[in-house]
């Protein structure tokens, strides 16, 4: 492989599926400025996942291949952002890796509690393995990305960044009870609430966690990282959001999910919550997601109710003040190519065709 580009292993029309609207800023990421580190990576991931060799599916393979690696990115170009051009150090990879590793044990664990059949277009572990191999097979991916950051770990004072993604999977694993404890009969100020306080666990804090940790081993004042750690969050939330808003806007051959999918779960996301506030609480929306009515097999309807609220302009609002937000804690860092690169992929968090 050409180390001077990074070369996908898998056609972009699906790793990237949905991106319809504004140029990907990952492509030229990918391709101009990481491209070496992407390479070294990939390398540090298989050598990760090989004590797992055996336990392992095309289908985990799979999840792994067509991810996005946002979460890696940010940290490979926090690190460079005050390393510039010089070589990553190899713990920065191995770090790179872990994170991805744990994103992958996270996606594993919400298909079982969605009990979801679809994952990036393909069948989940779940559908495919069955529940309890899906559970098992998840703790590896959690296990294995903690093995593997330590093993990056080389000095004392960076033994608190191990206690840091110790902290971020504990966070992770209480947001995702949080949600699934979430009584959509509370008032709607309540479950909006609720509703911030699990995106902030359960993406927020990774994608944080990315950039504080790439700034971190590559040795940044601890003020710096901490600073790159809250846009990290910043854009984790408009993410999210938008994600949620992708849910009632996407085909399911763009989201490789199905359609109105968090309706039928009755999960409470905040384009649903700012519906149920125009609509009522005699509308069928309201009724599906109280639990008072079984939600029909063709959505169609109630997609085009919600559609007809201001919940997709609220929501995407919402999202947008993020992305913004996470634009002021660059303006601290010198102005170079990745401080650049982060501030577009913050700006396309939200610019990306709805």
């Amino acid at each position: 492989m050409d180390n001077d580009k990074y070369e996908i292993d898998v056609p972009r029309a699906i790793l990237y599926a949905g991106d319809k609207g504004k140029a990907n800023p990952l492509y030229h990421i990918l391709d101009n400025l990481l491209g070496p580190d992407m390479v070294r990576f990939d390398e540090e991931l298989t050598t990760a996942l090989e004590p797992q060799a055996r336990h392992l599916t095309d289908t985990e393979h799979q999840i792994y291949k067509r991810g996005k690696k946002i979460r890696p990115v940010m940290l490979l170009l926090s690190a460079r952002l005050i390393r510039g051009e010089e070589e990553l150090s190899h713990k920065i990879i191995k770090a790179s890796a872990s994170l991805e590793m744990l994103h992958v044990a996270t996606l594993i664990h919400d298909d079982i509690i969605d009990d979801a059949l679809l994952r990036r277009g393909l069948s989940s572990v779940n559908a495919k393995r069955g529940t309890n191999a899906a559970i098992l097979v998840g703790d590896l991916q959690f296990v294995q990305a903690i093995r593997t950051f330590v093993d990056a770990v080389e000095t004392n004072s960076e033994m608190g960044l191990v206690k840091m993604v110790l902290d971020t999977a504990f966070n992770i694993c209480t947001g995702e009870l949080d949600e699934l404890e979430t009584d959509p009969n509370w008032n709607l100020v309540a479950l909006r609430q609720r509703y911030f306080d699990v995106i902030e666990r359960k993406t927020a804090i990774m994608f944080g966690l990315a950039c504080e940790t790439g700034m971190s081993l590559a040795k940044s004042h601890t003020g710096e990282a901490r600073r790159l750690g809250f846009y990290g969050r910043r854009v984790g939330r408009a993410f999210q959001i938008m994600d949620d808003l992708f849910d009632f806007l996407q085909d399911e051959k763009d989201s490789g999910k199905q359609v109105g999918i968090d309706l039928v779960r009755r999960r409470v996301t905040l384009p649903i919550i700012y519906a149920m506030e125009e609509l009522g609480a005699a509308h069928p929306v309201s009724s599906i997601i109280r639990g008072e009515m079984q939600p029909p097999d063709d959505l169609r309807n109630e997609i085009r109710a919600i559609k007809s609220t201001q919940a997709i302009e609220r929501s995407y609002a919402d999202a947008r003040h993020e992305a913004l937000d996470a634009l002021e804690y660059l303006k601290h860092f010198p102005k170079n190519r990745y401080r650049d690169a982060l501030e577009e992929i913050a700006l396309y968090t939200v610019d990306r065709k709805i």
